[in-house]
């Protein structure tokens, strides 16, 4: 959770370089915590359309990301 803190904070920086480098960071780390859930959530039983809830898209949008994992 630091490094996460840390990469907010830097997102927030003055330096365009740096600022643009923690966003990527934050996004691919944002990515994997997503997909870990969406496992997780798989294996506890919840269906495509109580996951895309949660996440505030559509049954077919998280289906299509995550369903080939």
């Amino acid at each position: 959770m630091v490094e996460a803190t840390q990469l907010a904070s830097a997102a927030g920086d003055q330096d365009p370089q740096v600022g643009l480098r923690a966003v990527a960071a934050l996004r691919k780390l944002l990515e994997q915590l997503e997909s870990v859930q969406v496992r997780s959530a798989r294996v506890n039983g919840w269906s495509w359309q109580e996951i895309a809830a949660e996440l505030g898209v559509s049954r077919q949008a998280v289906h299509k990301k995550h369903g080939r994992q």
